[in-house]
């Protein structure tokens, strides 16, 4: 084609077992179709429990009391719940 853009087909470089290829923290490598769904199931379910754990801090800081247990009771349950998402990253 003229203006430099041509069909080659297939990609070359892709395996025909159809596994991909994958850039990660502990390197390249090929990654199964089978992996790569258990990969993106267990970052979803990462961002669901990130995201409930956020509801629920957001549902503590909105809570106001003047009760000395239950203020303390809160701060416990906002201490644990900034925990669970600092361990997170």
């Amino acid at each position: 084609m003229a203006n430099g853009l041509e069909n080659h087909g297939a990609n070359p470089a892709a395996p025909a077992n159809g596994s991909l290829f994958v850039r990660s923290n502990s390197g390249d490598r090929l990654m199964s179709e089978e992996e790569r769904r258990a990969a993106d199931q267990q970052r979803a379910a990462r961002e669901r429990q990130r995201q409930a754990l956020s509801l629920q801090r957001e549902s503590i800081l909105s809570q106001r009391t003047s009760n000395p247990g239950r203020r303390a009771a809160l701060e416990a349950a906002l201490a644990h719940i900034e925990a669970q998402l600092q361990a997170m990253n």
